[in-house]
């Protein structure tokens, strides 16, 4: 079996939250941890190893330091950036973590050459667009994580209306205020979301599932959510590490897809071993042609800042 290596750059909430997980699942043979904050990254590889040999795993937790040292991985995943503060515009906080996202690229270029890029650091069309310019590998490797996220928040709120059913929701589009819900693809035990819900019912769903992590936020008072996130990019990770080639939606760049070319939004996609092997074109309505529509020129507006702000 050919030795299976995964590094987490940014051992937060979510970072540190995916390694355990991770961890737990005995589906990989090493996972490299780095973050600036050196003593607790060195923390967090010493308890999810102690976690993981509870369960006998064979996965190794590795703290890292130095750059030469963060190599040969198969999956990278990044979640560093910083949050926004404030007195902190959007347009900051895009600049700033474009910074932070194309130092970290150009480290993991040189010693990972084989890699497959996870990005899930905000504003994560425009950092996925960062990463494939910084890195110049082509786009099946550099593959966000949002639409899942708004997925499993809008069959949370479905389920909070119809009780716990099968619920197979699918979302598009930026994330937030952005996001293009599928109603016909969304499925409860196989029945499209307008045959189970009115349309008020289902505007009162789209309605919670943008501000899911927004009330998350609002309740924490100084921090946000990590739980789903992470288990966001550990289905991600499965798809690849197992090669289960399955159906997500996933921030990848658009070479014709929809109609649209150099820019960055969730579809969906096959998953498996060498990254996005394919994206499923999924025939829109002309309510979601608007909204996606619409989600593609906010992406835009923030790859035009990045693109002013380097030539500056």
């Amino acid at each position: 079996m050919r030795y299976k290596k995964v590094g987490i750059v940014g051992v937060g909430n979510v970072g540190s939250t995916i390694a355990y997980n991770l961890a737990l699942k005995n589906i990989c043979d090493e996972i490299l941890l780095k973050d600036l904050r050196e003593d607790f990254t060195k923390a967090m590889a010493l308890d999810i190893s102690q976690a993981a040999s509870s369960v006998n795993s064979k996965t190794l937790i590795q703290d890292i330091t130095k750059d030469e040292e963060f190599k040969a991985c198969d999956i990278v995943v990044i979640t560093a950036g910083v949050p926004r503060k404030p007195g902190m515009s959007r347009d900051d906080l895009l600049y700033t973590n474009a910074k932070i996202m194309n130092t970290i690229v150009q480290n993991i270029v040189k010693y990972n050459e084989d890699a497959i890029l996870i990005i899930v650091s905000n504003p994560l069309d425009a950092m996925v667009y960062t990463a494939l310019k910084v890195s110049k590998w082509t786009r099946n490797r550099v593959i966000g994580m949002a639409g899942i996220l708004d997925s499993s928040r809008m069959a949370h709120f479905i389920k909070k209306k119809i009780g716990n059913k099968k619920v197979e929701a699918m979302v598009l589009g930026g994330h937030g205020d952005e996001m293009v819900p599928l109603i016909k693809e969304t499925k409860v035990e196989g029945v499209s979301l307008d045959e189970v819900l009115n349309e008020n019912e289902i505007n009162d769903v789209l309605e919670k599932t943008k501000n899911g992590g927004l009330e998350i936020v609002k309740l924490l008072k100084n921090g946000s959510a990590y739980y789903a996130p992470a288990q966001g990019v550990i289905l991600m990770l499965e798809a690849i590490l197992e090669n289960k080639e399955v159906i997500l939606p996933c921030a990848v760049k658009l070479e014709g897809e929809f109609g649209y070319e150099n820019v960055v939004t969730g579809v969906p996609i096959i998953l498996g071993k060498s990254g996005a092997k394919k994206i499923i074109e999924k025939q829109l309505t002309k309510k979601e042609k608007e909204q996606f529509s619409s989600s593609i020129s906010s992406v835009k507006t923030l790859i035009d800042k990045l693109e002013e702000n380097s030539s500056n």
